[in-house]
């Protein structure tokens, strides 16, 4: 007999579907991958998971069969399912999301004029807990001044620091390959303002990405953009994605003047860094206001498909008054399905 007609269907607890207004994505958290779906097949994946291959058949009608065949084809084919007697026995990822620490992430921006001592900001934000580290310069800087920043991260619950920094001759390419291959607290860094746009430096660190690009980062005005490219697929930032805002929650900044923010796009301050810790400004009432604005609240972003794998931006928005309004920099069209400057790739 058919495993289809004793058997139940099962969608593997990382492989969770998300509706869309004009099409649905299943999002594979444990792989990292996405698939775009039909509405009709998340339907199928939402109302029948658990039940039989009949069941479906016999609510959907004959006439549907091929269509149906086709969706649990592709299912298969992508190991989204299982069949199994007793789907009760494979529960669902617990849903809850949570972090032992008060930060989880922070950016600091930086230019010629900027005096911020790393070794302070590293320490505060070690005692947050803070794991993760973005250091933006909008000027040059030479490899020896990131090898002197790094030293003072050492000792600290700091796990992984990105860099933006401008180009000059010293950033080439054999120098910055053999510096992100000594330096593994390096996942990620972008050589902006470069002569030649370049994503094929070769590391002997395999999880650290290299970019060089064309493009001129001159102030934090660069940030909030949204592309396909960022998008992320794992479990953490999924779940966190589902109940707090994907960009701001559990992070805090320091701007290139040493004003502690949110976000250094944020207008709103909390002090400056010279007279005011990192704690002090995280505790003041109204700091984490944004922290919990995720997308299912956020006009627009509520009906893609993609709104928890995306990032997002309070910052620039399309109706500067709503801080429930879309980001700004987001071309994407959920009720076309479309990118206005057609310069995304969306999942395959």
């Amino acid at each position: 007999m058919n495993q289809k007609s004793i058997n139940k269907f099962k969608l593997f607890s990382n492989c969770i579907p998300v509706k869309g207004s004009r099409r649905s994505l299943i999002c594979d958290v444990q792989r990292g991958e996405m698939k775009l779906i039909p509405n009709g097949l998340y339907e199928i994946l939402s109302d029948y998971n658990g039940k039989t291959y009949d069941e479906i058949i016999e609510d959907y009608g004959e006439d549907n069969k091929p269509t149906i065949d086709e969706y649990f084809e592709f299912l298969e084919e992508n190991e989204f399912i299982f069949w199994t007697p007793d789907p009760e026995n494979f529960p669902d990822i617990n849903p809850e999301w949570d972090y032992p620490g008060s930060i989880t992430n922070a950016i600091i921006d930086s230019n010629e004029n900027s005096t911020h001592d790393y070794a302070v900001i590293f320490q505060q934000l070690s005692d947050l807990g803070c794991k993760a580290v973005q250091l933006r310069f909008y000027n040059t800087c030479s490899l020896e001044q990131i090898e002197a920043i790094l030293k003072t991260a050492e000792n600290t619950r700091i796990q992984h620091i990105d860099f933006f920094i401008k180009y000059n001759d010293t950033l080439n390419k054999e120098a910055v390959q053999k510096f992100c291959t000594d330096n593994l607290i390096i996942q990620f860094m972008c050589i902006h303002s470069a002569t030649t746009n370049d994503d094929k430096v070769e590391i002997e660190n395999y999880s650290t990405r290299v970019l060089y690009t064309t493009e001129a980062v001159a102030d934090h005005t660069h940030c909030g953009i949204i592309a396909s490219e960022y998008f992320v697929v794992n479990i953490p930032s999924f779940l966190e994605a589902k109940q707090y805002n994907s960009c701001l929650n559990r992070k805090i900044s320091v701007d290139i003047n040493g004003d502690i923010r949110n976000c250094p796009s944020l207008p709103k301050t909390y002090g400056n860094i010279t007279t005011t810790s990192l704690h002090s400004a995280l505790v003041q009432k109204d700091f984490k206001d944004l922290w919990e604005i995720n997308k299912d609240q956020i006009e627009i972003c509520k009906d893609c498909e993609f709104r928890f794998v995306c990032t997002d931006c309070r910052a620039f928005l399309k109706e500067p008054n709503d801080k429930f309004s879309k980001p700004g920099k987001c071309t994407y069209d959920p009720y076309t399905a479309t990118w206005a400057d057609n310069a995304n790739i969306d999942a395959t």
